[in-house]
C-alpha cells in the first residue's frame, strides 16, 4: 500500500474520463438526432453526405423550375387556345363572304368583324405574358441574323430583311443564299384594305440555292433533298424534304446575295436538373398576322373571301402544330417533375441512412455510458479511500 501515489486512482480517473466522453458524444448523437454530428465521427461520410445534400437541395430547385415551365407553356397555350377561337370564327366569316347570295354591303360588314378579329389576334399575341415577359412575339425563338452582299465578312444589315425562324435540325452556323429574286408590292394606306407582300420573279425560285459557309471558308450546297422555295404574303421560306425549314421575312424588292447567322440559341432555357447542361430549352414561335399569313385578308369580295379560306386554315394547321409542339413540352416537364420527386425521395433516404442516428440503438449506447459512468465515480471515491487505511497500520 502506498501513500505518495495512488495508482488505483488515477486507473479510475483514466476509464472515468473515457466514459465521461463517450457518454458527452452519445448526448450529442441523441440532442442532434445526426449519427455524424462533427467531421471526426465519419470524415469520409461527412463528405459524401454533404454533397448528398447538396444535390438534394437542388434537386429541389430545379423541381420549382421545372413547375414554372409547365406554368410558362400554359399560359402560351391558354392564349393560343384563344386564338385558335379568334381563327375558327375568321374561317366561318371567310365561308360566310364566298357564298354569292351577299352583296357589297354585306362583305363590308364582314370584312367589319374580321378587321377587328385579326386587331385582337394582335393584341392576344402581343400582350401575353409570363413574369412580365411576352411569350407570343419570338422572344423565345430561336435567333438568327441576315445581312446582305456576297461577302459575308463585309456584308452589310438590311432592316427590311430578317430571319423569322428556322427548325430544330437546322444546324447552327453561316449560310448563303443565292438566286433570290422578289418583288415587293405595299398598299398600305392606299386601299381599303392594307395588303403587302412579295413576288418572285417569273421561274426565280428554281434557282434559289443555299451554300453552308464551312469554318476554313469553303461552301457546301445545303437543303439538297427537294428543296422548295414558297412565299406568303411577306414571307420566304425554304425547306426541304427531310423537314429543314427556314423562314425569312422580306419587305422591298431584292435580288441579291443573301448571307444567315443562325445562333442556334435564343429559345428559353429551363433548369431541370441539379447539375449543369441539366436544361430544356422550350421554343415559342412568334404568334402574328405575317407569320400566319392573315395580314392580307381581304373579304370585300368573293374572289379574297375564297382565298382567305385556304389562308386561314394553313394559319389554323400553324396554330395547332405550335400548340402541339407545346403539348408535347408539357408532358415532358411533368415526367421530369415526377423523376425529381422520385430521385429526392431516394437520395434524401441514402442521405438519412449516412447522417441519422438510429435513435433506439444509441439510447442503448447512452444507457450503458451512463452506467459505466456512474461505475467510475463510484470506484473513484473508493480509489480516493484507499491512502487513508494505511493509517490503520501505525496504530
Amino acid at each position: 500500500m502506498k501513500v505518495n501515489y495512488n495508482v488505483s486512482a488515477m486507473i479510475a480517473n483514466n476509464a472515468l474520463q473515457k466514459n465521461d466522453k463517450l457518454l458527452s458524444e452519445s448526448l450529442q448523437r441523441l440532442s442532434s438526432g445526426l449519427k455524424i454530428a462533427n467531421a471526426k465521427d465519419n470524415p469520409s461520410g461527412l463528405a459524401m453526405s454533404r454533397r448528398m445534400n447538396s444535390q438534394i437541395e437542388g434537386l429541389g430547385v430545379a423541381n420549382d423550375t421545372s413547375n414554372d415551365a409547365i406554368s410558362i407553356v400554359q399560359v402560351a397555350d391558354g392564349s393560343l387556345s384563344e386564338i385558335h377561337e379568334v381563327l375558327q370564327r375568321m374561317n366561318e366569316l371567310a365561308i360566310k363572304a364566298s357564298t354569292g347570295t351577299l352583296t357589297d354591303s354585306d362583305r363590308e360588314a364582314i370584312q367589319s368583324e374580321v378587321t377587328q378579329l385579326k386587331e385582337e389576334l394582335e393584341r392576344m399575341a402581343n400582350t401575353t405574358q409570363f413574369n412580365g415577359q411576352s411569350i407570343l412575339d419570338g422572344s423565345f425563338d430561336l435567333r438568327g441574323y441576315a445581312t446582305v452582299g456576297e461577302n459575308v465578312a463585309t456584308a452589310v444589315t438590311n432592316p427590311n430583311i430578317s430571319v423569322l425562324t428556322y427548325s430544330d435540325n437546322v444546324a447552327a452556323g453561316t449560310y448563303q443564299i443565292t438566286g433570290i429574286d422578289v418583288k415587293y408590292l405595299n398598299l398600305i394606306g392606299t386601299t381599303g384594305v392594307d395588303k403587302k407582300g412579295i413576288f418572285f420573279e417569273e421561274g426565280s425560285e428554281s434557282g434559289i440555292e443555299i451554300n453552308r459557309v464551312l469554318p476554313d471558308g469553303t461552301t457546301e450546297r445545303y437543303m439538297t433533298n427537294g428543296m422548295q422555295a414558297t412565299i406568303n404574303e411577306d414571307i420566304l421560306t425554304l425547306k426541304d424534304n427531310t423537314g429543314k425549314e427556314i423562314q425569312i421575312q422580306i419587305d422591298e424588292t431584292f435580288n441579291g446575295t443573301l448571307n444567315l447567322e443562325l445562333t442556334g440559341k435564343g429559345a428559353m432555357t429551363m433548369q431541370v436538373g441539379a447539375n449543369e447542361g441539366q436544361t430544356l430549352d422550350i421554343r415559342i414561335p412568334k404568334i402574328s398576322l405575317s407569320t400566319l399569313g392573315l395580314y392580307n385578308l381581304d373579304f370585300a369580295n368573293v374572289t379574297g373571301a375564297q382565298e382567305g379560306i385556304e389562308s386561314i386554315k394553313n394559319a389554323i394547321t400553324k396554330i395547332s402544330t405550335i400548340r402541339s409542339s407545346l403539348g408535347a413540352y408539357q408532358n415532358r416537364l411533368e415526367h421530369t417533375v415526377s423523376n425529381l420527386d422520385i430521385t429526392v425521395e431516394n437520395m434524401t433516404a441514402a442521405y438519412s441512412r449516412i447522417m441519422d442516428v438510429d435513435m433506439a440503438e444509441e439510447m442503448t449506447t447512452y444507457s450503458t455510458q451512463q452506467v459505466l459512468s456512474q461505475a467510475g465515480i463510484s470506484m473513484m471515491a473508493q480509489a480516493n479511500e484507499r491512502p487513508s487505511q494505511v493509517l490503520q497500520l501505525l496504530q
